[in-house]
């Protein structure tokens, strides 16, 4: 069986110098391709090319990417090559991306590097890609689990976040972690109860064994029937 998790952070170029990233160093979703890997999947790993953790061990295929719409790009070569029984997406990815950055007078700033002399910049962003939009239709017939992370509100704000990137994206899962859910992780799944665990071992134990269940432990064709059933739940 064939999976692919992605992680680490994107990054959006402000120049050929500077850019806007997310702070991510890749970790949990490296330690979850060894633990696939190690319970007998194939692993794809599509990890941020700014992740610092090392890895993941050389039985997994790890590709990097940069940008947002680097990473869709590997997704759908992907999707295309292999088929895929889950996606794991862990990757935290840039929200917005540079439409223009200007001087204080207005002008356009388009420079390989902006000179600091410039003085004050504006720089003006717009909406990146959404990956985890994609999903569905690039792997329609696969197991996906999406990640929320926040810091304002609290658990049931954060968890209701979680339960609203299900059923917009069509997922059958999300990890939700951060200031505003508390210590630890969650995992919330269309009308089951929210399983915790306080640490990133525990997490992805309980990863890998919900995975092996759904698709190690169980007839063909029963990841096709569970995507069926989430969807039409949903509805």
């Amino acid at each position: 069986m064939k999976v692919i998790v992605t992680c680490g952070p994107s990054y959006e170029p402000i120049d050929q110098v500077r850019r806007l990233t997310n702070f991510s160093t890749g970790e949990l979703g490296v330690h979850l391709s060894n633990q696939l890997t190690r319970a007998g999947f194939e692993v794809f790993c599509l990890k941020g090319s700014g992740a610092t953790h090392p890895g993941p061990g050389e039985q997994c295929h790890l590709s990097l990417f940069d940008k947002n719409d680097d990473l869709l790009e590997l997704l759908k070569q992907t999707s295309e090559a292999h088929e895929i029984a889950a996606v794991f997406h862990l990757a935290a990815l840039c929200d917005y991306k540079v439409r223009r950055v200007e001087d204080q007078y207005g002008q356009s700033c388009d420079s390989p590097k902006i000179a600091s002399r410039s003085g004050a910049l504006t720089v003006l962003l717009e909406p990146a890609t959404k990956v985890i939009s994609h999903l569905r239709d690039l792997f329609p017939r696969s197991i996906v689990v999406g990640w929320k992370y926040e810091l304002a509100g609290t658990r049931a704000d954060a968890t209701g976040k979680a339960e609203r990137q299900i059923a917009e994206n069509r997922t059958h899962g999300c990890v939700v972690n951060g200031r505003a859910f508390g210590t630890g992780f969650g995992f919330c799944q269309p009308g089951q109860k929210l399983r915790e665990r306080e640490t990133k071992t525990e997490l992805v134990h309980l990863l890998v064994g919900w995975i092996q269940e759904i698709v190690l432990d169980r007839p063909p064709g029963a990841c096709a029937l569970m995507c069926a059933h989430t969807y039409s739940s949903n509805e």
